[in-house]
């Protein structure tokens, strides 16, 4: 990507130490300490100040390659001129709209999905965010085809919210919470024989990432998700596709979905939609599901879902990552990351026990749990952003916005093999998870 289109931007903000601190201490103090705690320890205790393209500067000054971008929010980069520019015409003439009312903000990007979307995706509901997507999604489901079950994977995320939640694949997130929504079973991720014995006559949906994300960007077998379309289609269950971290490029393809040749039921999309600058998102699904809604138009209502402001900001998003051939450019990017993380592991057997992935969504997989937080430390010392996966802490997601640039690309790959070696040689700091070896990859079961 040209990054003269960012006019060579810098940080934009002068340093300040102090600042820094008395915004950490005041998070510590009416939000949450014990973040602030954790986040010191993996130093990783950024305030962020200046943002551009994919990189992004704390508040003391220091510059870092965001490679978690808020676990793949910004795709088109931080502060896109484009983007900006669209959210400041919007703003001048536009306010978030009465959400009952009909809006050509919201009728224009629908349709513009609905144009990008796999097969016969045609329809759309708007909400704010990714688990607000899920929920309305499971909820289509359970209304279109009067039956309860919904059937998820062993170590999948699709956020913290009423539905979504009963469907998370780690009990740690569930069971604080529960008794949640019932009807909700989970099997491994990847096993088709599994999921053949879950799926019944009374399940509404089947709910899958195409590329577990939060579960340490695992990537299923190829026959994995076109076996699961032909086992939901023989049970009359829907099959409903999370693409909030998946989507929008990120893989290399518009949708993580094409690499399989599938195409759900109904399809969840956010974090990226956005642009870096408004929240929203939008479930995706087929005309034959819209049905449901007919006697039911105000069935789910979200106030601020689908703003027309967010709205008028997504249509540029998706004007910037076409016009700029952002999809292809993620797929060359990607290749050269992968390439690299392949050299760089075989430099470094001991640590790295995987790598794996599709287009810039990368996981490199460490020997023991404690390696990733430890990780964490040691990137943020050679100026990269890299949060280990909260249900695979061994795991590293390298998410980098789809504008990176070749230079930035062997940017991370030098700063990851110079990090291995701190590692290696046992600097700090303290380990921050318990000591779990694992000599082997976790790979998902075969189809």
């Amino acid at each position: 990507m040209d990054r003269d289109d960012w006019g060579g931007a810098g940080p934009g903000f002068t340093p300040d130490p102090a600042a820094k601190e008395a915004a950490l201490a005041g998070y510590a103090t009416y939000l949450n300490p014990q973040r602030v705690r954790v986040l010191r320890a993996a130093g990783l205790d950024i305030v962020e100040a200046g943002r551009s393209g994919p990189w992004v500067w704390d508040l003391d000054g220091r510059r870092f390659l965001d490679c978690f971008t808020s676990a793949g929010s910004f795709n088109v980069g931080r502060r896109n001129p484009r983007i900006v520019a669209a959210a400041h015409a919007a703003v001048d003439r536009l306010d978030h709209g009465n959400f009952l009312l009909c809006s050509q903000e919201k009728a224009a990007l629908a349709a513009r999905l609905a144009e990008l979307a796999p097969g016969d995706l045609s329809c759309t509901m708007f909400g704010t965010g990714g688990g607000e997507a899920v929920d309305f999604a499971l909820k289509l489901a359970r209304g279109a085809t009067g039956r309860h079950r919904i059937v998820s994977a062993v170590g999948g995320y699709h956020g913290h919210t009423g539905f979504a939640l009963s469907a998370a694949g780690r009990s740690a997130f569930r069971q604080p919470f529960e008794p949640l929504v019932p009807g909700f079973d989970r099997v491994p991720f990847g096993d088709t024989a599994a999921m053949a014995a879950a799926v019944d006559q009374e399940t509404a949906a089947v709910l899958l990432e195409p590329v577990q994300g939060e579960g340490g960007i695992v990537v299923p077998p190829d026959r994995y998700l076109p076996a699961v379309r032909e086992i939901c289609d023989r049970a009359g269950a829907l099959l409903v596709l999370d693409e909030i971290q998946t989507g929008l490029g990120r893989t290399g393809r518009w949708w993580a979905a094409d690499h399989f040749g599938v195409v759900p039921d109904i399809m969840t999309t956010a974090k990226s939609l956005g642009g870096s600058l408004v929240p929203i998102s939008a479930t995706l699904f087929t005309e034959a599901l819209r049905e449901f809604l007919i006697p039911n138009p105000f069935i789910h209502l979200s106030t601020f879902g689908g703003s027309d402001l967010a709205c008028a900001v997504a249509l540029e998003v998706l004007a910037v990552i076409e016009e700029t051939g952002l999809v292809d450019h993620a797929a060359a990017m990607g290749q050269r990351l992968f390439a690299g993380l392949v050299r760089v592991a075989a430099g470094h057997p001991d640590v790295i026990a995987d790598v794996r992935g599709l287009g810039l969504m990368a996981g490199v997989e460490y020997r023991e749990d404690s390696m990733g937080p430890r990780m964490s430390f040691h990137l943020a010392r050679h100026g990269v952003l890299a949060i280990y996966s909260g249900n695979q802490p061994a795991v590293m997601r390298l998410m980098p916005a789809l504008v990176v640039g070749e230079d930035e690309v062997d940017y991370l790959l030098g700063a990851l093999d110079a990090a291995l070696d701190d590692l290696e040689s046992g600097a700090g700091p303290e380990v921050t998870a318990p000591t779990r070896p694992r000599r082997r990859p976790v790979r998902p079961a075969a189809s």
